[in-house]
C-alpha cells in the first residue's frame, strides 16, 4: 500500500485461516475484523495474533448476541480489552462496550429476527459508530432498509463479507483514506467517524457466492445446532460460564 492508496477492510469475518489470509490479500484487502461466534476474547485475540502479519491486519472483535436465544440480537464490537458475554441484555452489552470505550457496529440491521431494529438504533444512536449498509447474506430490500436506517439516524454506513465461507472473503470491504496500523487505530478511525468508501464486488460470481452464504445460514441455525450449543448453559461465552468469576450473574 502506497500513501496514494486506500486502506481496505472487511469488517467482520467469521472464519481465519491460512487459506483466509491469502484471499484477504490476493483480494487486495489490508485487514479483517476476525469474529467468530462463541469464541471468548482471549482466543479470538490469540489467533487474530497468529495471523496477521505486515502485509495484513487481523483485528479481533466480538459479535455479542444479546437476550435469550429467541430474541437475541447482533452487536459487533471491536477494540475490547475484556470479555463480554453472550445473552445479557442489550442495555448490558452497551454499557460494557462504552466501559471499554469499543467501536460499536450493527451488523445486519432488521434482518430476520436478529438485527438492532429502529428502536434500539435510536435509544442507542450516540454510542453507535456505524451501521451495516451491505451485507451478502441480505437480499436487496434488506440492504435499502439499512442504508435508510444510516440515514435516517445520521449513522456511518460499513459493510463486511460477514464470510462464513472462506471464498466470500473480499466480497465487501470499507475504504479509508488514511492508513491504519493497528486495532485501536481501526477502532479510532471507527468511532471518529472518519470518511469511508463502502464497496462491493458484482457480477454473476459475487451473486453466487452469496447466496452460498444466505444457505450456509440455515445450516447454521439449525435445530440441531441449537441442541448442541444453546441447551447446556456451558458454552464459553454463557454468562454463568465459570471463566466470567460471576460478573454477569443476574444481568440477562
Amino acid at each position: 500500500m502506497t500513501e496514494a492508496d486506500p486502506f481496505r477492510v472487511d469488517l467482520h469475518v467469521k472464519v481465519l485461516d491460512e487459506g483466509v489470509v491469502e484471499r484477504a490479500k490476493a483480494r487486495g484487502l489490508d485487514a479483517i475484523a476476525y469474529a467468530p461466534h462463541f469464541t471468548r476474547l482471549p482466543d479470538v485475540r490469540e489467533r487474530a495474533r497468529r495471523f496477521s502479519d505486515e502485509d495484513l491486519l487481523v483485528v479481533p472483535g466480538r459479535e455479542v448476541f444479546t437476550g435469550s436465544w429467541r430474541n437475541r440480537k447482533h452487536v459487533l464490537a471491536l477494540g475490547l480489552e475484556e470479555p463480554v458475554p453472550d445473552f445479557i441484555s442489550l442495555g448490558d452489552a452497551m454499557a460494557e462496550f462504552d466501559r471499554q470505550d469499543a467501536a460499536v457496529l450493527v451488523p445486519h440491521p432488521e434482518f430476520l429476527t436478529v438485527g438492532l431494529d429502529a428502536g434500539d438504533l435510536a435509544a442507542y444512536r450516540d454510542r453507535i459508530d456505524a451501521v451495516e449498509a451491505y451485507n451478502p447474506k441480505h437480499w436487496r430490500h434488506h440492504d435499502r432498509r439499512a442504508r435508510g436506517l444510516a440515514r435516517e439516524y445520521d449513522l456511518p454506513a460499513y459493510t463486511s463479507s460477514y464470510a462464513h465461507l472462506r471464498r466470500t472473503i473480499g466480497e465487501a470491504w470499507v475504504e479509508f483514506d488514511r492508513r491504519v496500523d493497528s486495532a485501536r487505530a481501526l477502532v479510532d478511525a471507527l468511532r471518529d467517524g472518519v470518511e469511508r468508501r463502502v464497496v462491493h464486488r458484482t457480477g454473476l460470481g459475487h451473486r453466487l457466492r452469496c447466496a452460498a452464504e444466505f444457505a450456509h445460514l440455515g445450516w447454521e441455525n439449525s435445530w440441531k445446532k441449537i441442541d448442541r450449543l444453546f441447551l447446556s448453559g456451558t458454552e464459553p461465552t454463557h454468562p454463568d460460564h465459570i471463566v466470567y468469576d460471576g460478573r454477569f450473574e443476574g444481568v440477562y
